[in-house]
């Protein structure tokens, strides 16, 4: 597919505040924000359509069946996926469009568009990360070590991403990760059109 965007994966440990992350990023920088579908539960304060387009497990499974997703995985016992119109009509009109999905989806974006960059974002140690999840009151004991478990198989894919993030501060971490984005879109192949313009103007002098 055709697109003069940025499509750009962010995916972290569950607990490491990577949702927090992108919603900042979506504010601050007005960036286009593909929402998944899941078929979780939502969470106190949720939106559909918004936060999370939430399925059925039989919604979501016809999704599949009708190539309805750029990816999807299984996390913890739930479906979530990322809806394929709104991405690829977002690249076609030049936006940047950021996807908060899990590994195993990053890894399959990755194989579909090969110019995405894909960011990791981490706690600063484990214990930060089981103390950011027990914190969060939305889960019980066996959820949290659930998600723990997870994390340990995550981590041994992490060399698939080009650049890993550590959200010990918000802010700082957000403007690191917009620091990368801007540095990605003043690479020379993407300044193809500009580069032409300055050497057909700079002939004539």
């Amino acid at each position: 597919m055709e697109n003069n965007g940025n499509l750009i994966v962010i995916s972290g440990f569950s607990g490491a505040g990577k949702g927090t992350v992108v919603k900042k990023l979506v504010e601050k920088y007005g960036y286009s924000l593909s929402v998944s579908a899941t078929t979780r539960a939502p969470r106190p304060g949720e939106v559909d359509g918004k936060d999370y387009f939430f399925k059925t497990t039989d919604e979501f499974r016809n999704m599949i069946d009708y190539n309805g997703f750029i990816e999807w995985a299984q996390y913890v016992e739930n479906y979530y996926g990322t809806p394929r119109r709104f991405v690829e009509d977002e690249l076609r009109k030049g936006s940047t469009v950021l996807l908060e999905i899990e590994v195993q989806g990053a890894k399959n974006v990755l194989s579909q568009y090969p110019d995405a960059i894909l960011l990791f974002i981490t706690t600063k140690d484990v214990e930060t990360l089981k103390e950011r999840l027990s914190g969060r009151g939305s889960e019980t004991p066996e959820q949290v070590q659930k998600r723990i478990r997870r994390a340990a198989e995550e981590v041994k894919d992490i060399d698939v991403y080009e650049y890993v993030v550590v959200n010990d501060d918000l802010d700082t971490c957000v403007e690191d990760v917009q620091a990368i984005i801007k540095a990605r879109s003043c690479e020379r192949h993407r300044q193809s059109e500009l580069i032409q313009t300055l050497k057909s103007g700079l002939q004539s002098v």
